[in-house]
């Protein structure tokens, strides 16, 4: 490969790694498919084991690691102004961890 070659080759890979950042960057802010801006917000005691969203607390690491349904430290995004709405069959979510 030439250098014209190599430059072009790393100038493409650059657009791409830096769509894929805003793409992911746009969905960590809840944007949705037709370009608007859809809030989330953190709710805890929503996430069934193993489906919750990144650093449910002491004893888990990241995403899918809650151990047990509704944990009280688990949370995941949910649409802005539904998280205390939520009903559970231990309570409703909430924008705090819950004490256990």
């Amino acid at each position: 490969m030439n250098c014209k070659t190599l430059a072009v080759t790393a100038f493409a890979l650059s657009a791409l790694a830096s769509g894929a950042a805003m793409a992911a960057d746009d969905k960590m802010k809840g944007g949705d498919k037709m370009g608007g801006e859809a809030a989330l917000e953190k709710c805890y005691g929503v996430a069934l084991a193993g489906k919750n969203d990144c650093a449910a607390g002491p004893g888990t690491t990241c995403a899918g690691t809650s151990k047990t349904d509704y944990q009280g430290n688990a949370w995941k995004h949910v649409a802005k102004g539904t998280c205390t709405t939520m009903k559970t069959p231990k309570g409703m979510g909430s924008l705090a961890p819950i004490k256990s």
